[in-house]
């Protein structure tokens, strides 16, 4: 799927929960045009027409835009007579028939990459709770795509299957970042909500060892977070910084791993866990 389907996934599932914790009748978003200073809604849900469909929302005009230019969360009661934007879009907005809006950038390693929008048919305040519920879905935006980068970036850094019988990273500079950015991944997956997405991106990582975990050989998945970071080449206190853990805590889980793997150095269990398929 591409990029941007995928992006528009994104975004259709997070209106649907920006509706269902907000309340708010009225969702709709899309995402910024490549090469171009610009939103293109695609993705609506709960309107009554299609005044806002494939509208072209440029950088700091309209609330939208606004958000863009600004990327941070804006708001306005009464889209119409609001004096704190630029009206260029008053028509489709009211032939949707919206008052109240809100628009939350998607923003991603300081770039914005959509924005989602949520209103009202009547003119009142949308209120703190309602503010941040609509941000909680954009925040869910940003992780999925940080998420999918990664994962594209670590794929095409892997470049071609080695040869049978060669060992990942014989000649291949490319897979000391496949090793980085599979630790990274490994690590941020713990605090990815989303289960399903978890389960994906944890079944990317997969897709990057040598060979299927041979029987009878596993690790505990903080065991396996830990040596991740080791063969990576960082430190004790290094992995624990990446990982939130005491270098204590990285001890303790590197020596069970080694004990799992009959390995008595930090190298012999990494070699071991590759040999078993469990690292890259």
């Amino acid at each position: 799927m591409a990029a941007e389907a995928v992006a528009a996934v994104e975004i259709r599932g997070a209106l649907a929960r920006l509706r269902r914790g907000t309340g708010l009748p009225v969702a709709f978003g899309g995402l910024v045009e490549s090469g171009r200073p610009q939103i293109r809604i695609s993705e609506l849900s709960g309107t009554a027409t299609a005044a806002l469909s494939s509208l072209a929302v440029t950088s700091g005009n309209g609330l939208g835009g606004k958000a863009v230019a600004l990327g941070r969360p804006c708001a306005v009661m009464d889209y119409p007579s609001s004096r704190h934007i630029s009206h260029e879009y008053d028509v489709p907005v009211a032939a949707e028939g919206i008052r109240s809006v809100l628009a939350v950038p998607v923003v991603v390693r300081r770039r914005v990459r959509g924005v989602l929008y949520g209103a009202l048919r009547s003119a009142q305040p949308l209120g703190d709770r309602t503010l941040d519920a609509a941000v909680a879905a954009a925040r869910d935006v940003e992780q999925a795509l940080v998420v999918r980068d990664e994962v594209r970036g670590l794929l095409a850094a892997a470049g071609p299957e080695p040869a049978a019988g060669s060992r990942r990273g014989d000649g291949a500079g490319g897979w000391e970042q496949v090793r980085e950015a599979h630790a990274a991944l490994r690590a941020l997956a713990p605090r990815i909500a989303d289960p399903a997405l978890r389960a994906e991106l944890l079944a990317a990582c997969g897709l990057l060892t040598a060979t299927r975990p041979a029987a009878g050989t596993s690790l505990a998945p903080r065991e396996l977070d830990v040596l991740s970071w080791v063969a990576a080449g960082a430190t004790n206190a290094a992995v624990g910084e990446r990982l939130g853990l005491r270098p204590e805590t990285v001890k303790g889980y590197l020596r069970s791993a080694m004990r799992r793997l009959g390995a008595h150095t930090r190298g012999e269990a990494v070699t071991a866990a590759r040999r078993a398929g469990l690292l890259p």
